[in-house]
């Protein structure tokens, strides 16, 4: 990447996460992640409260980029085809057509995930990791872009079906909106009047230039000091205490990917040890899986996140 293109690459990105905030108010840092996602091909799982503006985050993301918005409405009931799609005897014609299900847009909020049975959560698994479904033996791409917005509500667990974390593993980061600060919920009540601040959002760039500049994110240089960093995080949380589930080697790839695109929305062609440890909460917090110890002794991941960046030192000097 020429610092030319970083440079547009970083104006470009700083437009859009301006964009979102219209609809998202003091929010920045998680826009900032849901935007590294989408420029990553990614997917992201989002838990948290009720009306914490998940829906408008979704919304305006879609609207900034010039896309398609869909909501899924995870129930026990919900089955694959009411999310994938169904094909339809056409009795005029003669022929069956495809009617394609909400998946088939750009931004696809899947709300409360866990509430539908693992047989509908896999129809939309499916879809993440290849790009397409496959309804009566014929394969529809839903498109580029494309991102899965997933939430779970982590107060309410009874009716819920759990991911596995082979599962979980496909989405790139985890995070969470959380409540606004002051100023910023002040700033939502005076503007009450307006029912929906995501639709006053336009769009600022194209559905092409996003793919222009997830390709200019693959170009970012990652040193293999960098690479080795990543690769030694990974090992040693496989054998942190209370850790029973590491990093895996698709995490490890998730988390270079991330890395380029957020080095690239700072301006810069090359990642950078800090890119490495800021993502290391949204990367590894739903990739390791703790042990029933930890609970008792009230460890939580985010300790062992802590730890693990503590136990292994970032790399100084650069190999190539």
């Amino acid at each position: 990447m020429t610092s030319d293109q970083a440079s547009w690459f970083a104006g470009a990105f700083a437009k859009l996460v301006g964009n979102v905030e219209q609809a998202v108010l003091g929010k920045q840092h998680i826009v900032r992640l849901a935007l590294t996602c989408l420029l990553s091909e990614g997917h992201l799982l989002l838990e948290d409260y009720p009306g914490t503006g998940k829906t408008s985050l979704a919304k305006a993301i879609a609207n900034s980029v010039q896309g398609t918005h869909s909501r899924i409405q995870f129930t026990p009931d919900l089955l694959p085809s009411d999310v994938t799609g169904v094909t339809i005897f056409d009795q005029r014609g003669g022929n069956f057509n495809f009617h394609g299900g909400p998946v088939f847009a750009t931004i696809v909020l899947a709300d409360e995930i866990n509430r539908a049975s693992p047989k509908t959560q896999s129809a939309l698994l499916e879809v993440m990791e290849e790009g397409h479904v496959t309804v009566d033996g014929t394969t529809h791409r839903v498109g580029r872009p494309f991102m899965v917005i997933a939430t779970q509500n982590p107060i309410e667990q009874a009716g819920t079906y759990r991911l596995p974390e082979a599962q979980l593993d496909r989405f790139l980061m985890k995070t969470s909106l959380g409540y606004p600060d002051h100023a910023s919920t002040v700033a939502l009540l005076a503007a009450a009047a307006t029912r929906d601040r995501a639709a006053a959002v336009q769009n600022v760039i194209t559905a092409s230039a996003v793919g222009q500049m997830s390709q200019l994110a693959d170009q970012v240089h990652v040193d293999p000091a960098i690479l080795s960093y990543v690769s030694q995080l990974a090992h040693e949380s496989r054998s942190l205490r209370h850790v029973r589930l590491g990093l895996s080697v698709r995490g490890c790839l998730a988390y270079v990917r991330a890395a380029k695109t957020w080095a690239a929305a700072d301006g810069r062609g090359y990642v950078v040890p800090d890119d490495i440890k800021e993502l290391a909460m949204p990367i590894m917090s739903h990739r390791l899986l703790l042990d029933a110890e930890a609970e008792f002794s009230g460890v939580t991941v985010a300790d062992t996140i802590g730890q693990l960046l503590r136990q292994v030192r970032p790399p100084t000097e650069r190999v190539a």
